[in-house]
């Protein structure tokens, strides 16, 4: 029996990290789902499954999960399992995975060069030009001597290209590239100026001030992508009238679109109030040139300052989401005469949706969840000082609907207007069967009896946060031996699926009856499994949280 050869893949992340990984066992899944072996929670173009590789005898496969947005293999859509060889491209979403052998000797280097330093390489053919960054610093037009005179404009761009080539904050790229267009072209003075998001240009460096710049020249630069030169501004008809270039002696002119592969992000201008020389032909189109290449270097530098930050927010959203994990219960209290599970799931790295267990003396348990509105990291800190608050009212919650009331107060004090937080709060005696509960806005729990039938806890108070002064009140149930409690969160009955259908308490109740007789655990599994299979891939917009309470 031969032994495959040992492949691995080269991934490159959402977050533009590149790593290597060895191919082992005879699976690997990748999408967004914590469950799959390879899982990118952040990336919102994959599925939750979104394809595997498998070994498949001798060859490494890739098939596509039924994902929303589609696999492809080098830029070719994934219709069926197709065998791999190395150098294959997989990409989905923001992914991308080069499939290669493990031993790179196996395959040619990179470059290859042939042949040796023999009479060729010494002595170039005639159709064969041999240059130098001295010798290219030197202008192509041969002078009636027969030489070579020093190009300015050649200089220019190399020393450009040389300054920007190294690594400087984006706030001082803008006075070096000012700097390089007015002596590249020998202005007297300048500004550059930046598109901001409003579309309107501002200074971002400039050498002499009061610029009065036209209209008409402004907007054939940015609208038409076109570069000005006005040899004489005291002679031209479209200018010679106007008080502004009176007012400065502007005599000489120009004025070039800061322009990147696919857009205008700005402009440089220039001119000289004094008769020392005229702007040509060869000034306008260097200057266009080296605007064209500051630009790209303004969009990487941009890019550059964007990925930092960027890097840092997911740093800090990871740190958070520690933080936050650290908030909700490792694993359900054991109380006597009570089968308790949870479970919870951010849509985001960090989520507003939050649970909690408070066991108390005897055989009671406190059963608390609550959902913020909104999502993302204000959720988070919302929901983190919804924890603090519970946590102190919990200790001795009395009354429930004094409870919900109390916390309602403390929530409105430092609650934003356009937020607001659906919470429930319980107490459940496992000796005697009694539930004493209050609602504040969120969705009521289902109460599924031993036999099967299900209903609603239905009544409540408003939403926490909006009036300080709302009335909530205590309501009470009772459980059997076998009845089931389960309390959710609207991620739960409001998850879509690809044609964005909602789960809805239907199904939801229907997965409930079928498994009440199980292990809480079990039924939260159940749950999962049924919102994953239901969802089929498509992305989670909601956080997901469950609390699940069997009485034995």
């Amino acid at each position: 029996m031969v032994t495959p050869m040992p492949r691995t893949i080269l991934i490159q992340g959402p977050d533009g990290q590149t790593k290597t990984m060895p191919l082992s066992g005879t699976r690997l899944a990748v999408g967004r789902s914590s469950s799959v072996e390879l899982s990118f929670p952040d990336d919102a173009g994959l599925s939750r499954q979104h394809f595997a590789l498998e070994l498949t005898g001798d060859d490494w496969t890739v098939q596509d999960l039924g994902s929303k947005n589609g696999t492809f293999v080098n830029g070719i859509p994934l219709k069926a399992r197709l065998a791999l060889r190395p150098g294959d491209r997989i990409t989905a979403g923001h992914l991308a995975i080069v499939f290669a052998a493990e031993d790179s000797a196996a395959a040619p280097g990179v470059v290859v060069f042939e042949g040796g330093s023999g009479p060729e390489t010494d002595s170039p053919s005639t159709s064969t030009l041999v240059t130098s960054l001295n010798d290219a610093n030197r202008t192509i037009v041969v002078e009636p001597g027969g030489g070579a005179k020093p190009s300015a404009a050649m200089q220019a761009l190399i020393h450009a290209g040389q300054e920007l080539a190294e690594n400087r904050p984006l706030a001082d790229l803008f006075p070096l590239i000012l700097d390089l267009a007015i002596q590249a072209v020998n202005a007297q003075r300048g500004v550059l100026l930046l598109l901001d998001e409003a579309g309107q240009l501002t200074p971002k460096a400039h050498k002499g001030d009061g610029f009065r710049i036209s209209t008409a020249v402004r907007d054939r630069v940015l609208g038409e992508k076109s570069s000005m030169l006005v040899r004489d501004a005291q002679l031209d008809d479209a200018f010679k009238g106007r008080m502004s270039i009176v007012e400065q002696k502007v005599h000489t002119m120009m004025a070039v679109p800061l322009e990147t592969k696919d857009r205008i992000i700005g402009l440089i201008y220039v001119d000289s109030p004094f008769v020392l020389r005229e702007f040509t032909r060869n000034d306008l189109s260097l200057l266009t040139v080296m605007a064209n290449v500051a630009a790209i270097r303004i969009e990487h530098a941009r890019l550059a300052e964007v990925e930092a930050a960027e890097r840092i927010m997911q740093r800090d959203l990871s740190q958070a989401a520690e933080i936050q994990g650290g908030m909700l219960p490792a694993r359900a209290p054991e109380i006597a005469g009570v089968d308790l599970a949870g479970f919870n799931v951010p849509c985001r790295t960090v989520g507003g949706d939050y649970y909690d267990f408070f066991p108390y003396p005897g055989s009671s348990v406190g059963l608390a969840l609550g959902d913020v509105s909104g999502k993302g990291m204000p959720a988070s800190l919302m929901m983190m000082a919804l924890h603090a608050r519970v946590h102190v009212l919990a200790e001795s919650p009395g009354d429930l609907g004094a409870f919900m009331a109390r916390l309602n107060k403390a929530t409105c004090a430092t609650c934003p207007s356009n937020r607001f937080i659906t919470f429930f709060f319980s107490v459940f005696d496992a000796a005697t069967g009694e539930l004493r509960f209050a609602n504040a806005g969120h969705n009521p729990p289902v109460l599924v009896r031993a036999s099967g039938e299900a209903e609603m806890l239905e009544g409540g108070g408003p939403v926490l946060g909006v009036l300080s002064v709302a009335p909530y009140s205590e309501q009470r149930a009772r459980l059997a031996p076998g009845d089931l409690l389960v309390l959710y969160s609207d991620g739960v009955t409001e998850a879509n699926n690809p044609d964005f259908d909602e789960f809805g308490e239907e199904r939801f109740v229907k997965v409930l009856s079928e498994n009440r007789a199980r292990p809480a655990r079990d039924i939260v599994a159940a749950v999962t499994a049924a919102l994953k299979e239901f969802t089929a891939g498509a992305p989670q917009a909601d956080d997901i949280t469950l609390v699940v309470a069997r009485r034995l």
